[in-house]
């Protein structure tokens, strides 16, 4: 077994492990918020339907990032197929920082590839890695999510 497959083994187990304890926990909320609800006054009752909210919101969000990370691996899967997979040989100080110059002119190239290549999930899928580089975590994710968007799209058809 290879140390990336063994790695990726590793984060989807932690990843599985974890919701499933969100899922427990979504349990026992979600049957205090119906006992709330059953006895009758209203403010249990206001206070049950409002406990029952959150274990939905919270399912549609976890449910949300599960798709995004099983999309971005099918993704990642593909672009490494193709030999085209983000490599991070940015040059770091001794302290693991990246060299901000450098990650700006890779984060250049990335975005006016994206420009060029609007409909291109690979695109985005470099410039999500990109902006990680250049340390914007809000705009990768955007990228990622897009890049996702896309390559369903491209599935689909």
């Amino acid at each position: 077994m290879s140390t990336r497959g063994g790695a990726r083994r590793t984060s989807v187990v932690a990843a599985a492990v974890l919701t499933a304890l969100l899922a427990l926990y979504l349990v026992v909320v979600a049957s205090r918020a119906t006992a709330l609800v059953r006895t009758g006054e209203p403010v249990g009752i206001a206070l049950g339907i409002a406990f029952w909210v959150l274990p939905l919101l919270v399912l549609g969000l976890v449910a949300k990032e599960w798709r995004l990370a099983i999309d971005v691996q099918r993704m990642a899967d593909e672009l490494a197929d193709a030999g085209s997979l983000p490599v991070d040989d940015l040059p770091r100080s001794p302290g693991g920082r990246v060299d901000r110059a450098v990650a700006r002119e890779a984060f250049d190239e990335a975005r006016e590839r994206a420009e060029a290549e609007p409909e291109a999930w690979s695109s985005w899928y470099h410039l999500a890695f990109a902006y990680d580089a250049a340390g914007d975590r809000r705009r990768a994710r955007e990228s990622l999510r897009t890049a996702s968007r896309l390559h369903r799209a491209g599935a689909a058809r």
